[in-house]
């Protein structure tokens, strides 16, 4: 089949010249849009400097030069909408919105966008961006978050950003934001189909339906395929033109007047009335789904040749010539010219250096802390009268020992108090308090914008959590059931995790993902509210893991927590073991060893503390263990010394990234060491002790054992009880363990 990349460029000179151009939409002229004949021509050169940049992309990819060929061609309307909306108003984009990328750093001062984007398809670590880690579009310069080879799940992070807006305004919040601004997000027609498109949509509409600020323009740019699969005629517009609480528009996204247009009124809409718009921008597809999708394979080539004369750059032209704005010998020469210019720049970007290290790789796993002013700009002196006050309902209760429910829950309204950024969102914890009463009080004591329900949809949270982290928030989000984060764990690890990673620490969004979980419950069960399996955490690069097993630690470890996502903009999963919520009693019914009294101290003098701690000193067989696995560990150290073996208990307390040195620390001088791990045998924590222990201290005479639960899905009732841990096994095998080395 002939070189389409090659046609493409040439048929716009020659059907240019020979004046074969398509028919226009609209018989409007520039000034009746509000367009000069200097914007014309801008956003013309715009949108052939993107196809030039993609069309170089794939010079470059064969001299292996270039590593990623999806590209624009196609979609230069975009950059109509570019001109349409402030710079400062966020854009959340997806991978064919060269256009709008280059159209946007024009209105910025100081940009080179050629080369910035050469750079970023070189994988070149001068990439301004993300530093040769993926070719992404995004500038911080330019408000546009970075984006991978995103689907839709940009999407629930754009209704948080949104959301933002509005509440900023409504809590005096300085953020990033302007109090006027509006977010932009574009994807595609075969992306709108995806849950977490649907879910965000559903959800902007289902915000703005009640009245609550939603400014944000949904902008779908619609090809009519996805790869290879066609979009049913009419589908887009039968989806989303009637959504409760959004506002639909339509235009013709190879006619720039149009785009601009309808892009104007867009985004009146959402400053002026609040509110989301989906605004449906009829687009083709060029050049196939990337430079490797061989098109004509699901094809005709009579519709491909159909689908390129209908090239937006040709109807640009149109436009210009039918308004004698340029002639045909100018329109080619600018176009030849661009070409020109990018062969020229690409040569340069493509000699930059790349990534050469893993350490180099790395360096943006982790953000930047914030400096010490900013770290503690937040931060607020609760005086000895207004903790009373905040604290009237508990007065009685105060000083007197809680479980970790209660203790979790009084943290919280610390930190409530003392940091003005915190909010929380999730699922039934306002006036309800959460399934566990883990949040009750905090929304009657700080009101429903600081202590927020939201809608039955996990994407939602917690992409609405990456947006208000956007906007200087700091969100502490509940999942209600460690279970339910399967059902937008791609949120915390293809959005959240990895955004200091693709901007080069650029782009944070600090957050606390609290999630009830972990097994043991009674009386409550099924594998839906007894999961014992958080392995999707722990192979996600960046991110922090806590798990408390004892009210006390937990204090801490929550300040810690909140203080690592404020301090050092970490993305912080606080998991809570939800069968201990509640437990008074260690040993035996009424000795209370389970409960703490609630110590105070602001967040402003905590020392961060994500280390292990011990427990005993007995010197006959070391316990490494977490979460309920601690709790039954701390049992059976009591039925063990009765029985003449002495234990140390260890308890992790974070789980990514392990205390290695601490760890290690700990178990020194032992040669048993018993590893409790309450999930799964199979992808649990246990694995990676195991191989700790082996790989820091190769002796043959250390003994490494370990209980974990089986490789089944909790049941219900108390068949729960035979695939998990028990305070027996560990007393059995600790046994089993000093016979063994005594024998």
């Amino acid at each position: 089949m002939a070189d389409r990349n090659q046609l493409v460029k040439e048929n716009f000179v020659r059907f240019v010249k020979s004046g074969d151009l398509p028919t226009l939409s609209t018989d409007k002229r520039p000034e009746e849009v509000g367009l000069s004949d200097v914007d014309l021509i801008d956003l013309f050169e715009t949108q052939v400097m993107s196809r030039h940049l993609d069309l170089q992309s794939r010079i470059m990819q064969k001299q292996g030069q270039s590593f990623y060929t999806i590209g624009s061609a196609g979609h230069e309307g975009n950059a109509a909408y570019a001109k349409a909306f402030r710079p400062t108003d966020m854009a959340f984009l997806h991978y064919r919105s060269g256009a709008f990328c280059v159209q946007r750093s024009k209105e910025v001062d100081g940009q080179t966008p050629l080369y910035d984007m050469l750079l970023s398809f070189a994988a070149s670590k001068e990439d301004p961006i993300s530093g040769g880690r993926h070719k992404v579009l995004g500038s911080k310069a330019l408000n546009i978050p970075p984006q991978t080879s995103t689907i839709a799940s940009h999407l629930p992070k754009a209704m948080g950003a949104a959301f933002s807006i509005g509440l900023a305004a409504r809590l005096g919040h300085q953020g990033v934001m302007a109090h006027d601004g509006v977010i932009i997000c574009n994807f595609g027609d075969a992306s709108a189909n995806h849950s977490t498109a649907q879910g965000a949509i559903n959800a902007a509409g289902w915000t703005a339906y009640q009245s609550i600020p939603m400014p944000i323009v949904f902008i779908c740019e619609d090809n009519g395929i996805g790869i290879s699969t066609s979009t049913p005629e009419g589908w887009i517009a039968a989806n989303f033109q009637h959504r409760a609480g959004i506002q639909y528009l339509f235009c013709d996204g190879l006619n720039v007047l149009d785009v601009y247009e309808k892009s104007v009124l867009a985004a009146k809409i959402a400053r002026e009335q609040h509110g989301p718009v989906f605004l449906h921008v009829k687009m083709v597809r060029l050049l196939g789904h990337a430079g490797s999708d061989a098109e004509f394979v699901y094809r005709d080539e009579a519709k491909i040749a159909e689908t390129e004369r209908q090239d937006p750059l040709l109807h640009t032209a149109q436009i210009l010539l039918s308004n004698d704005i340029m002639s045909a010998d100018d329109i080619i020469a600018l176009y030849q010219s661009v070409e020109t210019r990018i062969a020229h720049v690409a040569e340069q970007a493509a000699s930059r250096p790349r990534l050469e290290t893993a350490e180099e790789v790395m360096e943006s796993l982790v953000p930047d802390a914030l400096s010490d002013d900013l770290a503690t700009s937040n931060y607020r002196h609760i005086s000895e009268k207004e903790r009373a006050a905040l604290f009237a309902h508990d007065k009685h209760n105060l000083a007197k020992p809680q479980h970790l429910a209660k203790l979790i829950n009084w943290t919280l309204l610390d930190a409530l108090a003392e940091q003005d950024n915190i909010v929380m969102l999730g699922e039934d914890i306002a006036r309800k308090g959460g399934v566990y009463n883990v949040t009750t009080k905090l929304s009657e004591r700080f009101g429903k914008n600081r202590v927020m329900n939201t809608l039955l949809d996990e994407q939602s949270i917690l992409g609405g959590a990456i947006g208000l982290a956007h906007n200087g928030f700091l969100p502490i989000p509940e999942i209600q059931f460690l279970a339910y984060v399967h059902n937008a764990e791609d949120q915390i690890r293809g959005e959240a995790a990895t955004l200091s990673f693709f901007s080069n620490k650029q782009y944070t969004n600090p957050m606390v993902i609290r999630i009830a979980g972990l097994a043991y419950q009674k009386g409550f069960g099924g594998h839906f509210h007894n999961d014992n399996s958080f392995a999707v955490f722990r192979d996600i690069p960046g991110v922090v893991m806590a798990c408390p097993s004892h009210g006390q630690d937990a204090v801490e470890m929550l300040r810690s927590s909140i203080k690592l996502a404020q301090e050092q903009q970490r993305v912080v999963v606080f998991l809570e073991p939800i069968a201990l919520y509640m437990t008074k009693d260690l040993l035996e019914e009424g000795d209370g060893l389970w409960t703490a009294p609630y110590q105070y101290q602001s967040l402003a003098e905590h020392k961060i503390d994500t280390g292990v701690k011990s427990y005993g000193d007995g010197k006959d067989v070391c316990i490494v263990t977490y979460g309920n696995g601690f709790y039954l560990s701390r049992q059976a150290q009591q039925a063990l010394a009765g029985e003449g073996v002495h234990a140390k208990v260890v308890d992790l307390r974070f789980l990514a990234p392990l205390d290695e040195e601490g760890i290690i620390r700990e178990v020194s001088g032992y040669n048993r060491i018993l590893i409790v791990d309450e999930c799964r045998i199979t992808g649990s924590i246990s694995e990676a002790l195991t191989t700790l222990l082996y790989e820091s201290q190769p002796s043959q005479d250390m003994k490494v054992a370990r209980i974990a639960a089986e490789d089944s899905f909790i049941p219900l009732g108390s068949a729960a009880y035979h695939v998990l841990p028990s305070k027996q096994q560990i007393v059995d095998k600790a046994k089993a363990m000093m016979a063994d080395s005594n024998s």
